[in-house]
């Protein structure tokens, strides 16, 4: 009966989070469509703005992985259902921290092969080359992620596509602030003319400057990753160096139902504890 009320109560814990967050992320977006309806903020009442983010492809596979070790542990091992919990939660948000990190290594390499590809663009428009020209020499410069995007651009270009309507397409396709800024600075030139290099140099000066400093916020947290990964370790040293000294003692605890439902909250704590640090540790401009 103990075993049940913990799992029913870990269970309301989660619910209660997840339904908390839903309802600030459903006000936060009500307020931001009331400003864009009323086409103002009130000074009093500002709205952070979300951030465009590149569509991440295996973003489900880490819970898949959870799913997977839950039912492993719970049909192989046969553990109690504390330590299933835990270690399909611990499994999943450390996994999607990987899956993260990789989808954030994909923007950061996306970013900047495209300000490098500016400045090919930048030297052949100011060759006297066209818009079209120049996506072409730096097409045979650039490679993948890039190199897809900017092959579609051209071929539609040279197909007759409408050059405003590609630009759109490719910034819709690519949801990041650096690709919507090079293809309204090319959407607008494209329509109103223009010096064309002066303001790809801008785009691209801004492009590297906003990885630069998402270079510096990285390496300014993680220190303070580096401790929280070494204060969690510490941890298990104690458990190991408690277990040394009173194994008899230390397997009764873990067997317990008590005991067990303490040290299966205590990893998914820590879990979630290293997906905050993350979290908070990432930039949003």
């Amino acid at each position: 009966m103990l075993q049940v009320t913990l799992f029913f109560g870990w269970l309301t814990l989660v619910a209660l989070v997840a339904a908390g967050w839903r309802g600030m992320r459903q006000r936060e977006l009500a307020w931001q469509r009331l400003a864009e309806v009323d086409g103002r903020l009130a000074p009093q009442d500002p709205v952070r703005v979300g951030t465009r983010r590149l569509h991440r492809r295996w973003i489900w596979a880490p819970w898949a992985l959870a799913l997977a070790v839950a039912t492993v542990v719970a049909l192989v091992f046969q553990l109690s259902m504390p330590y299933v919990v835990a270690l399909g939660l611990m499994f999943g948000l450390l996994a999607s921290q990987i899956e993260s990190f990789l989808a954030a290594r994909h923007v950061a390499v996306l970013e900047t092969q495209l300000a490098d590809a500016i400045d090919i663009m930048i030297g052949a428009v100011g060759a006297g080359a066209s818009v079209g020209t120049a996506i072409e020499a730096a097409i045979t410069e650039c490679r993948s992620p890039l190199r897809p995007y900017l092959e579609e651009v051209a071929g539609r270009i040279r197909l007759g596509d409408e050059p405003a309507e590609v630009f759109r397409s490719l910034a819709q396709r690519v949801p990041l602030e650096t690709f919507l800024l090079f293809t309204s600075a090319l959407s607008v030139h494209w329509e109103v003319g223009g010096k064309l290099s002066s303001t790809l140099t801008t785009v691209g000066r801004t492009i590297r400057d906003r990885i630069d400093i998402s270079r510096r916020i990285r390496s300014n947290t993680a220190q303070s990753q580096f401790s929280t990964l070494a204060i969690v370790g510490l941890t298990y040293f104690i458990a190991v160096i408690v277990w040394r000294n009173g194994p008899d003692q230390m397997e009764d605890f873990v067997r317990s139902p008590i005991g067990s439902w303490f040290v299966a909250g205590s990893v998914i704590l820590q879990a979630v504890g290293i997906v905050w640090m993350n979290l908070i540790s990432k930039p949003r401009f």
